[in-house]
């Protein structure tokens, strides 16, 4: 049986934060069986990720794109003032 152990070098962090803060994540973090650096590095990870260049639209987006380029603001008000006369 072989075993292999990876080395990640991890660096240290100092944070301030408010005592109460710390015990609600330290709560947390147990009862989700973590540790705090654990979360945090999730927690940075998640929002040091760049965000995609573009995100997929929904179908019924696409087909909608473009079908508002003549429309009136001032007709679209004219509609809406004699539906509700």
């Amino acid at each position: 049986m072989i075993l292999l152990i990876w080395y990640v070098p991890m660096a240290k962090l100092t944070l301030s934060v408010v005592d109460r803060v710390v015990s609600r994540a330290k709560r947390y973090a147990k009862q989700q069986g973590v540790s705090v650096s654990q979360m945090v590095e999730a927690y940075l990870d998640a929002v040091a990720e760049p965000a995609p260049a573009t995100s997929p639209d929904a179908p019924i987006l696409r087909a909608l794109r473009g079908s508002l380029k003549k429309a009136s603001v001032e007709a679209y008000k004219r509609h809406l003032e004699s539906k509700y006369q």
